[in-house]
């Protein structure tokens, strides 16, 4: 947008200072609706697109369209404006907003110390961006650990309704296997939320590069967390759980939620929300019921695997087995679960950094973030 200061019905924007005035009173705005509000004004009367506001005002960031709305509404509501009836700003359903009202462009005053150097285009779509990338990861750690805590439930109570000996208590049972899939899910949802998000910002918007980031840093992940399980079991006790989750897995899980986050990002002009949401899910089964017919395993196969590889193992999942008619944790009852771990880990990693964009769109986490990235030029 050009630089300079605006004049309209007794307001004054004024881009390079950051600052909305009606009259002498200083009207608050957080920095990404002043920057829309900037772009809209700019324009005088011509449409701005939806895809130019996520392009120049989110500069990247995937956001839904319902993150757009929420910032017109609180435009209208800051500037006394109604969208029944516009003074300011009309909607153009479907592809846009255009802002009706009359402009005065104000030149800028002569200064006598020189302007600050100006920022590429590129340089303004970075800023902030370490921030917002750990904002997003930790939104998919967070997922990540409440897919585990929900798979932990599941197999702790399968595992706790076997015979146990003596010693081990069904609620001991149910809180290891929490612990545990907690632990993996954090690490997961971290791993591909990073992998997601630095993906959105170096290819400078949303698209499909997330698929890709979800997959490369899943394969990290996978590969790091069975590399260190193989090595902890081989030195504690001698020998391997066999072939655990890894790199290979991680890549598949990895893509389909970096798949769901896309869809995500694109919002009402593919699929409503909560579609997303779902969609994320259908792809994230899909992915791990695909990865027992490959041959590999998540957690409940790895669970099974360690079972068998350690006799004195207390913990046991052939209830799960016996529901499909198969002793143990059958190639059926592998494909059942490994998809549904997969649609529960996609969907609540999905879910939390779709809550963690809203937020950051909203205004609060915004200016916290500003704040951490430094003065804006």
């Amino acid at each position: 947008m050009a630089p300079g200061r605006y004049r309209f019905e007794g307001f004054l924007l004024d881009p390079r200072d950051r600052q909305l005035r009606l009259d002498d009173t200083r009207v608050e705005l957080n920095a990404r609706y002043l920057d829309a509000l900037a772009l809209l004004v700019s324009e005088q009367g011509r449409l701005v697109s939806k895809d130019r506001f996520l392009e120049e005002v989110w500069r990247g960031v995937p956001v839904t369209d319902e993150a757009l709305t929420q910032c017109i509404r609180t435009l209208r509501r800051q500037l006394g404006d109604d969208a029944g009836r516009p003074r300011f700003i009309e909607t153009v359903p479907k592809h846009g907003y255009r802002f009706i009202a009359t402009v005065e462009r104000l030149d800028e005053e002569p200064s006598a110390t020189p302007a600050p150097p100006s920022v590429s285009p590129t340089g303004a779509a970075r800023a902030g961006t370490l921030p917002e990338i750990a904002f997003l990861s930790v939104a998919g750690m967070v997922g990540g650990g409440a897919a585990g805590a929900l798979g932990g439930l599941f197999y702790g109570f399968v595992g706790a309704s076997q015979p146990l000996q003596g010693g081990m208590g069904a609620a001991s049972v149910l809180l290891v296997l929490i612990c545990l899939t907690v632990l993996v899910g954090l690490i997961g949802g971290v791993g591909v939320g990073v992998g997601i998000a630095s993906a959105g910002f170096a290819s400078g918007r949303p698209g499909p590069w997330s698929i890709l980031g979800g997959a490369l840093a899943g394969m990290i992940v996978g590969a790091v967390v069975k590399l260190l399980g193989t090595d902890a079991f081989d030195l504690l006790f001698g020998q391997t759980p066999g072939d655990i989750t890894g790199a290979t897995e991680g890549a598949l899980l990895g893509a389909a939620v970096g798949l769901g986050a896309w869809l995500a990002s694109r919002g009402s002009r593919s699929l409503p929300l909560r579609r997303s949401v779902a969609a994320t899910a259908l792809a994230g089964g899909a992915a791990g019921a695909a990865i027992p017919l490959l041959g590999g395993r998540l957690m409940g196969g790895s669970l099974d695997q360690l079972a068998t590889r350690f006799p004195q193992s207390r913990l046991r999942l052939d209830q799960i087995g016996a529901l499909f008619g198969e002793t143990g944790l059958g190639p059926v009852s592998q494909v059942v679960t490994a998809a549904l771990e997969g649609a529960l880990f996609s969907a609540c990693v999905v879910a939390a950094m779709i809550l963690a964009r809203r937020s950051l769109s909203g205004g609060g986490w915004r200016a916290l973030l500003d704040a951490a990235a430094g003065p804006r030029p």
